[in-house]
């Protein structure tokens, strides 16, 4: 039963960052051993001004740098939590600064999901609110 609540977060959203104004949409998918996680699956400029194609240049891990902009993993791990109806102890990645940081997700109505990404504690942290397609 919860797997099925769970599941509530599938789909694809639509996604603007207000600190780099970048916009896209992410995929949010269930794994097979249960998990969600979430792939950018368009991003409205992929090149940068010089016409080159957008890559995952600042990712931490050297083979992952030439990953299209358009494909950028975001989200892993998380849980679905039935108590506080919360998507749990999962990470999100943050392209711009090629940084992970612990994450929380939530609806805050029937299509807007919230964020809040953080490192330590909840209240250290930056919430975004992505929009459900």
């Amino acid at each position: 039963m919860a797997q099925q609540a769970g599941d509530k977060i599938v789909g694809t959203y639509y996604v603007k960052d207000d600190q780099s104004s970048e916009e896209g949409k992410i995929k949010i998918y269930r794994t097979a051993s249960g998990t969600y996680e979430g792939k950018t699956i368009w991003v409205k400029n992929p090149n940068f001004e010089d016409g080159t194609p957008k890559r995952d240049i600042k990712n931490p891990d050297p083979n992952k740098r030439n990953t299209p902009a358009a494909q950028i993993q975001m989200l892993f791990h998380f849980k679905y939590d039935a108590n506080t109806n919360e998507w749990v102890d999962g990470e999100i990645y943050d392209p711009v600064h090629g940084k992970f940081y612990k994450c929380k997700m939530w609806f805050i109505n029937d299509n807007t999901l919230q964020l809040r990404g953080y490192i330590g504690k909840p209240a250290f942290g930056r919430t975004m609110r992505w929009q459900k397609l």
